[in-house]
């Protein structure tokens, strides 16, 4: 049990770490720490709701197999983390199951995700052209201290597929990227090389990304028909088969404190969870939320053991209530508008009205002085003109720059986060300088018009001839 606690109490700290300096900021850390207790939270809070060592312990270890059972990244992931907390949980665990090929719900086999060697490039020729393919989407991200790259290809099949079949996507993956050039002229014809110690990706005649590591995975619900498809077909176990896995996690009935802290936490995880959209990461109080639940594993342990409901009961409030106090003002009457709509505690937390504010708001004349002279890029992204699901959707770039505090802060306030995007971009330009830190913003036009931004120099450079969805101040 003192285990599973850790495990949560390590989420909140690597999240913590991941959005401690923006400039560093770890928006797939913070995602992947939060996503863990989706559907683990719940489990947590009953195991822990006991008074018997024996049985919490019981319920720990059947709590933590379920965890597990989800692969092997979970599997390495809570091995890992326990291991920094001091223990060693390899022996509680099962088997940790790599993934296979599964089926849809036609019963047609589904590609597995497959890391980028020179074997399974070379399994692709067979089956898809990527000489001819085009980018859809390109997205290159800051992860702490390396980067990272997500890279979409449309790619023509070379086997028969129906008339109306969507295209077949190439999603791939790269870690530890070192090289970075992709213009708007660069995004037809793709050639993946994977070697031992680097991959190199060519876009186009001129484009580039390299980097230490990646995995990819085909999209392509026609895949079944390809050679590797019907490989995959032969040997892989038919839908109707039983899984070994559990259709619903272990566990109870809470008390109604125990159930009010864990969906209150639920929900903030939920929230947490929201930076996978890189447009809700500057609006998510990642550092505030992470300080309000610090120690929450060892907390919800010690409410969970007291003997007897009712001391239960009020330990659990008493946690929630020292939550608010770790948040501070704004996260407390966040906290009492979950627990008043989502868990029908109105009674735990008591908070004074907020302050009037007044938003902030674009205008055209929104002064072109209020653009910072510097940033740090954070993120860079472009998606191609594309019919998603029948709907068309127009070409876009995004970006996320760290920016420094206002003139008006104070000099030691922290840096801050900010998201913009824009349709129809008329340049995107992207290399690796762009990454190298805070350097030069310059904006030329108006922020709601034709306007453009420029970060070191031409490393990054983006053109946006309707203007952007916020200023950039």
């Amino acid at each position: 049990m003192s285990a599973l606690a850790a495990l949560l109490d390590r989420s909140v700290e690597q999240m913590a770490e991941a959005a401690a300096d923006v400039r560093r900021f770890n928006r797939e850390a913070i995602r992947a720490a939060s996503d863990v207790w989706d559907n683990n939270l719940f489990p947590l809070f009953w195991a822990a709701s006991t008074c018997s060592s024996g049985e919490r312990e019981r319920r720990a270890t059947t709590v933590l197999e379920w965890m597990a059972d989800l692969g092997e990244r979970r599997h390495g992931w809570m091995t890992e983390q326990a291991a920094i907390a001091g223990y060693d949980i390899e022996a509680l665990l099962p088997p940790a199951k790599p993934h296979t090929p599964g089926r849809d719900y036609r019963g047609h086999v589904i590609a597995p995700q497959c890391r980028l060697t020179r074997q399974s490039v070379d399994e692709l020729a067979p089956d898809y052209a990527l000489a001819s393919a085009s980018v859809r989407s390109l997205r290159v991200e800051r992860a702490g201290t390396r980067l990272t790259a997500f890279l979409q290809l449309v790619a023509d099949r070379k086997f028969a597929v129906g008339e109306h079949a969507p295209p077949a996507l190439l999603d791939v993956w790269l870690d530890g990227v070192t090289d970075i050039a992709f213009s708007l002229s660069d995004t037809r014809g793709a050639i993946l090389d994977a070697g031992v110690r680097e991959i190199g990706i060519s876009l186009g005649p001129g484009g580039l990304l390299r980097a230490a590591g990646g995995e990819y995975r085909l999209d392509d619900r026609s895949w079944h028909l390809s050679t590797a498809g019907r490989r995959a077909d032969a040997v892989t176990l038919p839908r109707t088969s039983p899984s070994s896995r559990p259709r619903r996690p272990p566990g109870g009935d809470l008390g109604p404190g125990a159930h009010a802290a864990a969906a209150l936490l639920h929900h903030a995880m939920l929230e947490l969870r929201s930076v996978r959209y890189a447009h809700r990461a500057d609006h998510v109080p990642v550092l505030k939320l992470c300080r309000a639940f610090s120690g929450a594993g060892e907390a919800i342990l010690a409410a969970g053991s007291q003997r007897g409901a009712r001391r239960r009961e009020a330990a659990f409030q008493d946690v929630i209530r020292a939550w608010a106090d770790q948040g501070g003002p704004d996260i407390t009457r966040w906290f009492a508008a979950v627990l008043r709509g989502r868990a029908g505690r109105p009674d735990i937390i008591e908070t004074s009205r907020p302050p009037e504010r007044t938003p902030a708001s674009l205008t055209d004349g929104s002064p072109v002085s209020g653009t910072p002279s510097q940033a740090a890029l954070v993120l860079a992204a472009w998606t191609a003109a594309h019919t998603d699901y029948q709907t068309e959707r127009p070409a876009a770039a995004q970006l996320q720059l760290a920016l420094p505090p206002r003139t008006n802060d104070n000099s030691s306030a922290p840096w801050r986060l900010r998201t913009v995007d824009c349709a129809d971009p008329d340049a995107f330009r992207l290399s690796t300088d762009a990454f190298q830190g805070p350097g030069p913003l310059v904006q030329v036009g108006k922020p709601t018009a034709s306007c453009s931004l420029d970060l070191h120099q031409g490393a990054l450079h983006v053109a946006a001839g309707a203007g952007w969805s916020a200023s950039v101040s």
